[in-house]
């Protein structure tokens, strides 16, 4: 870690109801935030992202705390997610990486032998420094509202970086796996130091959570995950645990992950909408009985934003219910808001939620 800062006195939020229901506690209200609420569906967020490139907002500490405060002011929802993108830690190593719309992070050169992990390079603090600039204007004008931070986790990383982008099969992804272990191995290793170090800056900025995505985790089985992915995560999560902060982790299609991504480390486990909330409880505790009651987030499938308001609401009471088997519940979409949302919809299902409570 080449940052010398002195880490800041980190904010009193110990009765934030985001971070009492994370540590497995009773919060006076089931809080609620949604995954990619920063962006998207907000009007205000177009109008100021209006030609600034994915990656420049990112890395502008002005408009990325503008834009990470958007959803509290609309929605009132219990948490920031700081404005940032999982290929940023990437981009600011310089490693060749752009965003292109409608299609998603494009990588110029793939990853596919030793001398393409050899050639990457490692980041450093100073070059997210930017980051670092926009997480302390956050914990200035927040309140008493946590900020998540996050990043995108090692195999997540690597299978936009092996395939070159967005892919609905990682075919390449799992060939590189099982043909070429040694390199695998290596191109996570390096993946979970960036990772590592891109979290470290955010926690010493002062973020007061932290979510590590595993978006296409849900592609592996549990027998692959556990051998050329648990590692790697796990790095991940136990390099950070002296941040003292709760660790969120969150992957799309993980039912048959939950119980391995919280072996990870995770403090809490994000749930996507295909498995309900009571069942991936069950499965959490009945794979780790002496262990700590589980703590899980979600799970609304993203598509019902745009059913009627009976339906909605319906659903909504029923994951709130379900949420209650848990030891802490942290409610949220089973994956991101689509940008053709509604504002005024996410308002109403986050004044449900903690009228429910």
């Amino acid at each position: 870690m080449t940052n010398t800062a002195p880490v800041p006195v980190r904010r009193d939020l110990s009765d934030a109801p985001l971070l009492v229901a994370a540590r497995g506690g009773v919060p006076s209200r089931t809080p609620v935030w949604f995954m990619r609420q920063a962006g998207r569906s907000l009007p205000e967020y177009r109008k100021v992202r209006e030609g600034i490139a994915m990656l420049e907002s990112c890395l502008t500490p002005d408009l990325a705390c503008e834009i990470t405060m958007q959803p509290v002011r609309r929605h009132g929802v219990d948490a920031a997610i700081l404005f940032s993108d999982i290929v940023v830690p990437l981009y600011a190593a310089g490693i060749g990486v752009e965003i292109v719309g409608g299609v998603g992070p494009v990588v110029a050169n793939p990853v596919r032998t030793k001398a393409d992990v050899d050639a990457l390079p490692d980041l450093t603090a100073e070059q997210v420094a930017p980051v670092a600039d926009t997480i302390r204007l956050l914990t200035a004008a927040l309140g008493d509202t946590p900020l998540i931070g996050f990043a995108g986790a090692p195999f997540t990383l690597a299978s936009y970086m092996i395939e070159g982008g967005p892919s609905k099969n990682h075919e390449r992804t799992k060939a590189l796996m099982h043909s070429a272990p040694d390199v695998w191995h290596a191109l996570l290793g390096k993946l979970a130091g960036i990772t590592t170090e891109f979290l470290r800056v955010q926690v010493e900025a002062g973020i007061d959570a932290m979510q590590l995505f595993d978006s296409w985790a849900g592609a592996l089985s549990e027998r692959d995950y556990r051998e050329y992915v648990l590692p790697h995560s796990t790095r991940v999560f136990d390099s950070l645990r002296d941040a003292g902060i709760p660790r969120i982790h969150f992957g799309v299609g993980t039912g048959e992950l939950l119980v391995a991504m919280r072996d990870a480390g995770a403090d809490v486990v994000g749930v996507d909408w295909r498995i309900p909330l009571d069942e991936a409880v069950r499965r959490l505790t009945a794979a780790r009985p002496d262990g700590p009651a589980p703590v899980v987030q979600g799970n609304l499938d993203p598509a019902l934003l745009f059913a009627d308001w009976p339906v909605l609401e319906k659903e909504v009471r029923r994951i709130h219910a379900e949420g209650k088997a848990a030891a802490g519940h942290i409610f949220n979409l089973g994956h991101g808001v689509l940008p053709d949302t509604d504002p005024e919809v996410v308002t109403r299902v986050t004044e449900l939620v903690h009228a429910l409570s």
